[in-house]
């Protein structure tokens, strides 16, 4: 890792460590619940990761779901009765000779062991077994004592120079008709959630090979996609110049974009410094991002220095159009994770029942000592699919980081809202945005947040390598950007989440966030205007379902409000490069329609929340880890203190 001019000394240090953790232990960085990150490069997520068995051998796991498949990146050494074969994809031109990284796995259909040696170490390979090993081209690899040949995976080409140029900072992809991408050097090769690479910058030179070459370049949601192919010579510099075009510009209309979720460093296959994050923010033309230092497995909290050395302030790359703050994601698997943003100083407690800590304090306990005047919560991927019940996300019990208190926190008021998009709940009618609305109808007041957990230091790695902001949360901002101004924005819920399109709402001219003021029996009118290419479907939604539907980009209709309500908008449509997650989709926060000064309350949903409560009770006391009585009584008296609050509402 070389000096960063934006990295203060104690930043730095830490990042030498994470170096070395780098280098002792591989992507895992010794955090032991991690083995299974080797393998995520290679698994589409969900499908296809949600195959895998994460039982004590992994590397058969990886291999059984896989099904047969090699995707880019990994080789196949198949071990079989009548001989052994390599299985990969095209070879890999190099532009000057020397070795090059392999992700090699061992696949054995033999009915007894076998010795496979790797530079000289051995592994022995059970019946039927695999083994996932990091090797180069250059590695002398036998399978009992018989050589294999490695040289097939690559070639040599004549080299060349491109000239990238685009007039301000962009996301560029750089691919040779392999499916090699391109870097220019000392770049991280990053992939993204489509095995796209890419980086961010502006005038920059690289190498690539005298032979056709695709190159793309993007800026985010608000710009399109522009592309050419050239054929450089060789030994030249071709000067490339492109422009992505300007699709909507939110911030005229002062609206600006955050991703609230991103690490900057979380394990992962290098150590991502400040200027990375820099890079990526100004390359996707992110209005706001929130860089949340948290630990992983155990107690080290990652990026916790640099959260002690910038809390409170802007980092150092922010301008008038840019803001990034070093926030925290405390987090809980049993509970829920929940992100902060416009934290003024690091929390006391960052995290609960890793290892054999407690699961206390409650999550709502550290909400309300992170609650500080000018920081807004919320709870990040709080669920990972379909939920037509509470008993779809409380039974059971599995630790896999679902908003399980949620339900309480919303009530007591105690977080701002909750990712209504995020990396784990990609389908097309996502579980998260059906919970959002029954704590809507219940009378939570919660705004519509988006987060993608991207992280920095892994440079494929699924959804976590694409880069931040590929979903995002618009908040409405007063005057100019900053990040109090932004969190106030969110604060009152004048909020929009989405994968790239653009999504209006109004009742009566008022925006999500705000409230109309009705005796009962008036008709309003409500309007939802979408912008985006990908868009296939637009809906008006109240509590109790779709009151207008079509394929856009605008639907009316007239409603006559008997009893209090609210209205959302929510945007659908399929694959397009703004969305690397397969799918687009937008959600509003709502508009309140309140009569004679009474909120939403609708009494279906108000149960539903009761029996979720209802559930939590019974996890609190057979699945929590407590330590003392008065640990559990804590949990309980949040429990009971939400349930009086629902039950008000009926």
């Amino acid at each position: 890792m070389t000096h960063d001019p934006m990295t203060p000394p104690q930043v730095e240090r830490a990042l030498r460590e994470y170096g070395a953790l780098l280098s002792a232990h591989g992507i895992t960085w010794g955090e032991p619940p991690l083995g299974y990150v080797r393998m995520m490069p290679f698994l589409r997520f969900p499908p296809v990761a949600g195959r895998m068995a994460y039982g004590p051998d992994l590397d058969a796991a990886f291999r059984d779901a896989l099904g047969g498949e090699v995707p880019r990146g990994l080789v196949v050494l198949r071990l079989t009765p009548d001989g052994h074969r390599l299985e990969h994809g095209p070879a890999r031109p190099l532009l000057s000779p020397g070795a090059v990284p392999v992700v090699l796995l061992v696949d054995s259909a033999l009915p007894g062991p076998v010795e496979v040696t790797a530079g000289g170490v051995p592994y022995a390979i059970a019946a039927g077994g695999a083994r996932l090993l990091d090797v180069t081209t250059a590695t002398t690899l036998t399978v009992d004592g018989e050589a294999v040949d490695l040289s097939g995976l690559t070639r040599p080409a004549r080299a060349a120079r491109l000239r990238l140029r685009a007039g301000f900072p962009c996301r560029w992809s750089v691919t040779s008709r392999d499916g090699q991408g391109w870097y220019p050097d000392g770049v991280p090769e990053r992939r993204d959630n489509d095995d796209v690479p890419f980086f961010h910058g502006d005038d920059l030179v690289l190498a690539v090979p005298a032979e056709p070459v695709a190159i793309r370049v993007t800026r985010g949601m608000e710009y399109g996609v522009a592309e050419t192919t050239v054929v450089p010579r060789e030994g030249e510099e071709t000067l490339v110049g492109l422009t992505p075009q300007r699709l909507y510009d939110a911030a005229a209309r002062g609206w600006y974009g955050a991703d609230l979720h991103v690490h900057l460093n979380w394990a992962g296959d290098l150590v991502a410094a400040p200027s990375e994050a820099a890079a990526a923010q100004h390359g996707e033309d992110l209005h706001v991002l929130n860089l949340v230092a948290g630990n992983v497995a155990g107690d080290r909290v990652y990026d916790l220095e640099a959260l002690r050395h910038w809390a409170g302030r802007d980092l150092p790359w922010s301008d008038a159009g840019h803001v990034a703050r070093m926030g925290v994601e405390y987090r809980n698997d049993l509970f829920g994770h929940v992100h902060v943003f416009g934290i003024a100083a690091p929390p006391a407690v960052c995290h609960t029942g890793f290892g054999a800590d407690a699961d206390w304090p409650p999550n709502g306990t550290v909400c309300g000592d992170l609650r500080e005047p000018r920081a807004v919560l919320g709870y990040a991927h709080p669920f990972h699919g379909p939920v037509s019940s509470p008993e779809d996300v409380v039974a059971g019990g599995a630790r896999n980081c679902s908003g399980r208190a949620l339900v309480v926190d919303a009530a007591l008021g105690l977080v701002d809202g909750m990712e209504v998009l995020h990396f784990s709940d990609l389908s097309a009618t996502p579980g998260t945005a059906e919970v959002y609305r029954r704590l809507l109808g219940a009378g939570n007041r919660l705004a519509a947040l988006a987060g993608t957990d991207a992280m920095l230091s892994f440079t494929r790695q699924d959804t976590v390598s694409s880069p931040p902001g590929w979903e995002r949360v618009y908040a409405r901002v007063d005057g100019p950007l900053g990040a109090e101004s932004f969190a106030e924005a969110v604060r009152r819920g004048r909020t929009f989440a989405t994968t790239g399109p653009w999504l209006e709402l109004t009742v009566d001219g008022l925006g999500p966030g705000e409230t109309l003021n009705l005796d009962g029996g008036e008709t309003v009118t409500v309007r939802a205007r979408v912008v985006g290419p990908e868009v296939e479907h637009l809906e008006i939604r109240t509590a109790d379902g779709v009151t207008a539907e079509g394929p856009g980009p605008e639907i009316t209709v007239s409603l006559t409000v008997d009893a209090p309500a609210y209205v959302v908008a929510v945007a659908r449509g399929g694959a397009h490069p703004r969305s690397p997650g397969g799918r687009a989709y937008a959600h509003t926060s709502p508009v309140h329609l309140d009569v004679r000064g009474r909120h939403v309350a609708r009494p279906e949903d108000v149960r539903w929340c009761l029996r979720w409560l209802d559930l939590l009770d019974e996890l609190i006391r057979d699945r929590a880890r407590l330590h003392t009585r008065a640990q559990l009584r804590d949990h309980l008296d949040l429990v009971e203190k939400a349930r009086a609050v629902y039950e008000s509402r009926l």
